[in-house]
């Protein structure tokens, strides 16, 4: 598949006049926990010529095709659309900087980006992404007497990456061990977070899963602190110049 995945991305890039500065994959592939049949998620950070920028008009800065019956979803963002949501500190493209799964990628580009996504980082818009996304599925989660197990990692990923944004400066890693890992969490819940990874890995996406009373608890615990403490976090010290001069440089 990810020879298939390469081609798509090559003939992209012809069809559309652009290139490809990174395609990753992002979801729960590069999260650490798929299924058997999860689709590939493959998410692109692109730039055309510096002439297309120099318009009045702005021209469309999105591109999504799906392909191989839908079981591979390509999704991209132009470079100024991609620098003006990170200026925001948005959530999914922070993630996709730091996929552990590169289909194809220009290294200084990936190196700089992580370093102005470091100064631009605002803790307090980060957990508003990842609490929102938490309550949504936990309460999915708890309102039923089985659930899809796919749905409780995204409340749980979602509940730890609140816990990280309150602990820890750095921006959360987008591979849940590494979040897992990087938290001083009782042995028993990673212990038990592991035993369902490899549930996951062996079963198919609808798979309907019930109970784990201790970590609905925890989950829980994490929603209900990041609810209360999130407004005292800081919002990002950056600055515009230092994305608009990466801009300018990545163009020339």
């Amino acid at each position: 598949m990810e020879e298939k995945i390469k081609k798509y991305l090559s003939d992209l890039e012809k069809e559309q006049g652009i290139e490809i500065l990174l395609a990753c994959e992002t979801g729960s592939r590069a999260w650490g926990f798929p299924s058997p049949d999860s689709d590939f998620d493959v998410r692109v950070i692109y730039k055309h010529d510096k002439d297309w920028y120099l318009s009045l008009t702005e021209e469309k800065d999105t591109i999504e095709y799906f392909l191989e019956n839908n079981e591979i979803d390509i999704s991209g963002w132009d470079l100024r659309k991609s620098l003006r949501l990170l200026a925001k500190s948005n959530p999914p493209l922070l993630e996709r900087i730091q996929s552990p799964i590169i289909y194809k990628v220009d290294k200084e580009f990936l190196t700089e980006i992580n370093s102005v996504a470091q100064k631009t980082y605002s803790r307090i818009a980060t957990i508003h992404h990842y609490l929102s996304m938490a309550k949504k599925a936990f309460e999915e989660v708890t309102n039923a007497e089985e659930y899809k197990l796919k749905k409780f990692f995204y409340a749980l990923r979602a509940s730890v990456a609140c816990l990280w944004i309150l602990e820890k400066e750095e921006i959360p890693p987008i591979e849940f061990g590494k979040m897992l890992n990087g938290l001083d969490l009782p042995a028993n819940l990673i212990t038990r977070i592991g035993e369902l990874i490899e549930i996951k890995s062996t079963i198919s996406e609808t798979y309907r899963h019930k109970g784990e009373t201790v970590l609905i608890e925890f989950m829980k615990a994490c929603i209900e602190r990041a609810e209360n403490e999130s407004q005292s976090l800081p919002a990002s010290k950056g600055k515009m110049t230092d994305l608009n001069d990466f801009f300018l440089k990545t163009l020339a």
